[in-house]
Parts: C-alpha cells; structure tokens; sequence
C-alpha cells in the first residue's frame, strides 16, 4: 500500500509540473500587452518599455520561466500588477464564496442523483428509469450560467424569494451567505445531477445482476439490505470517481456562475485578470486550481483503499 502511495505522489508532482510548464506558455503565447493595457491607450512607447523592464516582461521566455520555477518552489505565486498585493492573498481573499459555493452545489447534485440514479437501477425499463434517463440528458445540455438566469428571474426577480446577487455584506453571518448562493448552488447542482446520476445507475446494473446479489436474496435478505449494503457498496468506485470529479469541474466551472450573480469568488477574480492581462494572478489561479484537480484524484485514490480491499494488493 506504501508504495502505491509514493506512487500516486511521484504522479502529482509530474503533472503539477506539466501544468507550471504548459500554463506559463499558454499566457505567455496570448497576445496583448500587459504593460500597455496598464498604462491604457496614451502612454508612449517609452513608457510602455519602463514597465515591462520594471515587471521583468523583457526577458526572454526561458529566463521567465527559470525565475518563475524558482519563485514557486519558495511558496510565492508573484505579485498581482493590478491589485498590488500576493497573488496567494488575493486568492485566499477570494476563496470563501467559491469553497462554499462547490460544497453546496456538490451536495445539491448528491441529493438529487444518488437516490435517483440507485432506484432507476433497481426500476430498470420502468416509466421511472426512463424519466430519469430522459431528464439527465436533458439536464447535462443545459448550461449552468442559462439556468442561473432563469432561475434568477423566477424566483428572485419575480417570486422575490432570494437575492438576485452578491454575496452579503462584510458582517453578514454564514446562513446569510449560504442564502445567497442558493440559486447560483442550484443552477451548478442541478446540470451536475445529471452525470452523477447516470454513472450511479450504470454502476448499480453492472452489480445488481452479480451472483452475490442473487445469493443474498437467496438468503432470504431484505432488498434494501441487498440493494445498499451489497450492491452499493461494490459500486461505489465508479460513483465515487465521478463525485470527485464533479467536485473539481464545478470549482473550475464556477468562473460564468459566479460572474452571472456577481459572486466575489475566485471565478470573478480570474474573469478579471483575463482582462487586464493580469499575468500572475492568471497563472496563480490556473495553478491552484489544477492543484486541487490533482489533490481530489489523490483522496479519491485513497478512498478506493477503504471501498475495495482488494485495491490494496
């Protein structure tokens, strides 16, 4: 097991460090000045110069890249040119809508999926499993920030029943907040249900028909004990992939949510620096949030470890 640990690890530092390379050149590649879209359409060519000597943005790409391996490996993401302050304290600044955000979202898509998605299986062929089939499709081509506006006009706007943005003020409390994600949680947790529920139910119908299920009715077991504790339980690791997945899409996939209700996440944060050519906090975000990709696949291995002991040998 140890060495399928220091395995796992070997791996995330690989793919960590494609990630710094790739994300450094993909900005880099991107046109548009930065010192120029700082000093804005009067500056002079002189000036433009200074501040791309005074950032370091007139060296060449290798040199760049060899200071910005080196500044990672100290802790330090850079210097936000517009903001002024650490990259690293801008995220964290920004990080709190989105970590809830993800978590309540997550939750919601849960809820709706995994009930569904096991009595689908359990109901195969019946007017229940189709309804299901049908409405995850329909709910997985739907996009999220399209959803959120609906939403945001029926029952903010119409109803008056939420927020139509914002995250609360500086002393709102926690269910304040939590109130105020509650559509945009909704718009990502609903078109997430969808793959959720789809990998729940073709999992369930790849054990339900296994020998040891028929052994345990067999027995004389209830069917909520054949369906949960044995059917479940030897399904879980493909569902619990897709959750970790889901999890990791819906923090990246937060930018337009966030943006639609005007969330001050890490969403917003990136959309931001897009348009100013923010270099840094580009790269930062982008970095942090492939650690995280990176970090969910390493628990979920390690999950796998607890659901299946035969993953151990």
């Amino acid at each position: 097991m140890i060495r399928y640990i220091l395995q796992r690890l070997a791996g995330m530092i690989l793919v960590m460090f494609l990630v710094v390379t790739i994300v450094f050149i993909i900005v880099r590649v991107t046109p548009g000045d930065p010192a120029a879209v700082m000093l804005g359409p009067d500056a002079t060519p002189q000036d433009v110069a200074e501040l791309r000597s005074r950032l370091g943005l007139d060296q060449s790409i290798g040199l760049q890249y060899f200071f910005y391996l080196a500044q990672l490996l100290r802790g330090d993401l850079g210097q936000s040119i517009f903001l002024n302050m650490p990259v690293a304290s801008a995220l964290l600044d920004r990080a709190e809508p989105t970590f809830f955000l993800t978590l309540f979202s997550l939750a919601i898509a849960s809820v709706i999926a995994l009930p569904i998605g096991i009595y689908a299986a359990y109901r195969r062929g019946s007017f229940i499993d189709q309804a299901a089939t049908t409405i995850a499709m329909l709910a997985a081509s739907i996009p999220s920030f399209w959803l959120g506006l609906i939403l945001m006009q029926i029952f903010a706007v119409r109803l008056n029943l939420f927020p139509v943005s914002g995250y609360g003020g500086p002393g709102s409390s926690f269910f304040d907040r939590m109130y105020h994600l509650t559509l945009p949680a909704f718009a990502l947790g609903l078109v997430s249900s969808a793959l959720i529920l789809r990998f729940t139910r073709a999992s369930m119908l790849d054990v339900l028909g296994d020998d040891y299920v028929r052994t345990a009715r067999a027995k004389g077991l209830a069917e909520r004990h054949v369906v949960l504790r044995h059917a479940l339980k030897n399904a879980l690791i493909p569902i619990l992939t897709v959750l970790g997945l889901t999890a990791a899409v819906l923090i990246s996939g937060a930018v337009v949510t966030e943006t639609v209700f005007g969330l001050p996440g890490v969403g917003n944060l990136v959309v931001s620096a897009v348009l100013r050519r923010d270099y840094p906090v580009i790269q930062g975000a982008l970095l942090v949030i492939a650690a995280i990709y990176v970090f969910i696949n390493f628990v979920i291995d390690m999950l796998y470890l607890l659901v299946d002991p035969r993953v151990r040998y």
